[in-house]
């Protein structure tokens, strides 16, 4: 018995085939929306690239390109479909073409809920390259002078302004690292070598962040620099007051914007998935209604459209022994070729 059987008339089979056609432009719309979304993504990934810790992160946003590309050609393909299946006699042309193409629609559906998931699951791989990526961008914070790691401290100082965020975790992040450069500091003070010399790795640590820490917010002139020590500072309590400075870690402010961003990628592919689903069952109706026509013809004369022509169980049954009937014909091949070979030999 086949699945969600309806009958048609030319009346009804007409008007399905209009309202496809136009739901295949709102999937080229869509199409043309997710690609976009992918390169916008790209793009802004590109930005940060020199805190990112590998290139794995660009694999969703070409993955999001490549699957716009693909929506748009298919709901181009289907709409062509749709507009022939208006003149039964236009239509003939594309009948041994449509099974094919709703597979082809079936595993592109697949594909698009894949993608949603890994768009929903970006956020946990984000965050370990993020964290890496931060860490080894603030070691090379002070290397304004080398080449290749010139542009890291302007990279930085921008990211924490528009991300109102400092440091990796937090601020105190910038206590451990040594982000002054050796050239700027006067070896020749008492204080700088004292420093040095207090630490193991001869490293000049300090309890202040970049001015790029900074709230501008904040009534208080900033405090960038000793800001553990308390009486370095009128009517200033490290523990207690509010501090002038971003609190927020940068590797938190940049998961939750690309994280929400790919959140929103993920709705809308899904949405996409939906749209997609609903006009493969819509050409299924029209080829199986084009093709039980009581009289082929007569255009005008009743006919038949379903989903499936059996049921759920019944067609999962046909394809798994089809399955089994291909494995036991390629053994038989393999067997004849090993029979064939030997009496060769």
């Amino acid at each position: 018995m086949a699945l969600m059987k309806v009958k048609f008339d030319l009346k009804k089979r007409v008007k399905l085939a209009q309202m496809l056609w136009l739901m295949y432009w709102f999937s080229i719309m869509a199409g043309v929306l997710v690609f976009s979304m992918g390169l916008f993504f790209k793009i802004e990934l590109r930005k940060r690239s020199e805190l990112m810790d590998n290139n794995e992160s660009h694999f969703v946003p070409n993955i999001l390109i490549g699957v716009g590309l693909l929506a748009c050609f298919l709901s181009a393909s289907g709409g062509k479909i749709c507009y022939d299946s208006l003149d039964s006699t236009k239509f003939v042309k594309w009948k041994s073409i449509v099974k094919p193409f709703l597979i082809c629609c079936l595993f592109f559906n697949i594909l698009l809920i894949v993608t949603a998931a890994m768009c929903f699951a970006m956020r946990i791989p984000l965050e370990f390259t993020l964290a890496e990526g931060l860490k080894n961008g603030m070691k090379y914070y002070k290397d304004t002078d080398t080449p290749g790691r010139c542009y890291m401290k302007r990279t930085l100082d921008l990211m924490q302004m528009e991300f109102r965020c400092c440091g990796n975790n937090n601020y105190k992040d910038w206590f451990e690292i040594q982000w002054v450069s050796n050239r700027y500091l006067d070896f020749s003070s008492k204080g700088v070598k004292d420093r040095i010399s207090s630490n193991v790795d001869g490293k000049y640590l300090m309890d202040g962040v970049p001015f790029s820490c900074c709230n501008p917010s904040s009534p208080r002139p900033c405090i960038q620099q000793q800001i553990t020590n308390n009486s370095a500072h009128y009517s200033y309590d490290h523990y207690t007051e509010e501090l002038n400075i971003w609190k927020r870690g940068c590797r938190d402010a940049l998961v939750s914007y690309y994280g929400g961003m790919m959140n929103t990628i993920g709705i809308l592919v899904l949405m996409v998935t939906l749209l997609h689903i609903a006009v493969m069952i819509g050409l299924q109706y029209v080829n199986t209604s084009l093709s039980t026509l009581v009289n082929p013809e007569d255009p005008e004369s009743e006919s038949e459209g379903w989903i499936l022509e059996k049921t759920v169980k019944e067609t999962f049954t046909d394809i798994m022994a089809k399955m089994k009937a291909m494995g036991k014909g390629n053994q038989v091949d393999e067997g004849a070729n090993e029979e064939a070979a030997a009496t060769v030999s």
